[in-house]
């Protein structure tokens, strides 16, 4: 069921605010099921893997596992067996720092960039394709429009 079906039944005009939520949130639940089918199904990984590679791909000496926690808002312990499988697979090490003996950092391996470069050429081309028949003039639009959104949102968190 689509989670606009909420306030299918709302008066014209009405719940605007309620019904642009549920279509964004509709609309990134429906692209990111179909990317994991696709990460899944053409490179036997999962978005949270996807993730996890994307931040050490920007960060040439790789990221301690509490910062790739809070990068991809993932637990701790989960960010742990997500790098456990990543270093199985030779996609990632873990060293020590020697300065710290404490602290592990994980980085990608030359295997885990080549990896991670075919997954994002194709995520791109996915994304692309799943917005196909969307006027490029729309996504300017949206981008701008969205972002509002996004910048109103900010401005209203709680403190806590």
């Amino acid at each position: 069921m689509d989670l606009e079906f909420v306030v299918s039944d709302a008066q014209e005009g009405k719940k605007q605010e309620l019904k642009l939520w549920l279509r964004l949130l509709a609309t990134t639940k429906l692209m990111s099921q179909e990317i994991r089918r696709r990460l899944r199904s053409e490179f036997g990984a999962t978005l949270p893997q996807f993730d996890l590679l994307a931040q050490l791909y920007r960060e040439k000496d790789g990221l301690r596992l509490g910062e790739l926690s809070s990068r991809t808002m993932v637990t701790n312990g989960n960010v742990t067996g997500l790098v456990e499988r990543l270093e199985a697979d030779g996609t990632i090490i873990r060293e020590r720092l020697p300065d710290d003996k404490r602290v592990t950092v994980a980085r990608l391996t030359d295997k885990g960039r080549s990896y991670f470069e075919g997954m994002a050429d194709a995520h791109e081309r996915w994304i692309k394709e799943m917005m196909a028949d969307v006027d490029p003039v729309v996504i300017s639009g949206l981008l701008t429009h969205v972002g509002h959104v996004k910048a109103s949102a900010q401005r209203h968190l709680s403190e806590d």
